[in-house]
């Protein structure tokens, strides 16, 4: 660790524990993007425990070119997904975990076997789900660059699953359809070609980058493939349903605080 990435590590650290969004962290890490995963993996050892809240995955993000424009960026990113980001359960999202809230819809992997050879992550998937991915920055106004968004955990916040599961062999990521409602009306479309050309490109590329970076992906990780269209506001009272061609409904509702 030096003492450039602890320093980082802690910007975020603290905007995390009071929720009040900090500066980014490029005037510290430079265009340093390896720098920059290892503040992701400084901070990610403060806020997860084996045992109580386990790695359960990746999330590949600006993935879709709607996407980097709104952000500014022009690569693909990935973050890592804790069990409690996992909110699919929960009648109501709890928005006060939340700063900055956005909400994209995905096309998730869940996968069956561990990928020792990333050329072959593919066939370790055990089934594809429609997902809700609720984006978050600890860096004020969304004000990133690549390198504070990977420092930032790739903007991570929570997730939640759709309840079907279909083998990927049943599907054609790239031709799904996406449409997400938000408070009954249409705020975002989109298809699989939005990711990468392919959600399957997205899924390959962080097998391997994550092995690349000597963490690869595992059995029973949810990697979630990037934004199928432009991300929309998610504060408190929102409710929002997306819909993916082949793989159904996913829904989730913010709480009122």
């Amino acid at each position: 660790m030096t003492s450039a990435t602890a320093v980082a590590a802690e910007r975020l650290l603290h905007a995390a524990r009071t929720r009040t969004p900090a500066a980014p962290v490029r005037d510290i890490l430079g265009d340093d993007l390896s720098a920059a995963y290892d503040v992701q993996e400084i901070v990610l050892s403060q806020v997860e425990d084996p045992r109580e809240n386990p790695r359960v995955g990746r999330k590949v993000g600006l993935t879709s070119t709607a996407v980097q424009r709104q952000l500014g960026v022009d690569q693909p990113d990935f973050g890592v997904l804790l069990a409690d980001m996992d909110v699919s359960g929960l009648d109501t999202v709890p928005s006060a975990r939340l700063q900055q809230p956005r909400i994209e819809a995905e096309v998730a992997f869940v996968l069956g076997d561990d990928v020792d050879d990333p050329e072959r992550v593919l066939d370790a998937v055990s089934h594809v789900a429609a997902a809700l991915e609720i984006v978050d920055s600890r860096v004020a106004n969304w004000d990133i660059t690549i390198v504070d968004t990977v420092a930032d955990n790739a903007s991570s916040g929570l997730f939640v699953l759709g309840e079907e599961r279909i083998p990927l062999a049943d599907i054609d990521p790239v031709a799904v359809e996406m449409t997400l409602e938000r408070n009954g009306e249409i705020a975002s479309t989109g298809s699989g070609v939005a990711c990468l050309g392919d959600p399957r490109e997205a899924l390959l590329w962080v097998a391997r980058t994550a092995h690349r970076l000597g963490r690869p992906l595992r059995a029973g990780e949810i990697v979630l493939s990037g934004a199928l269209g432009p991300m929309v506001p998610f504060g408190p009272g929102t409710h929002v349903t997306a819909r993916i061609t082949g793989l159904g409904s996913v829904s989730a509702t913010a709480s009122e605080e």
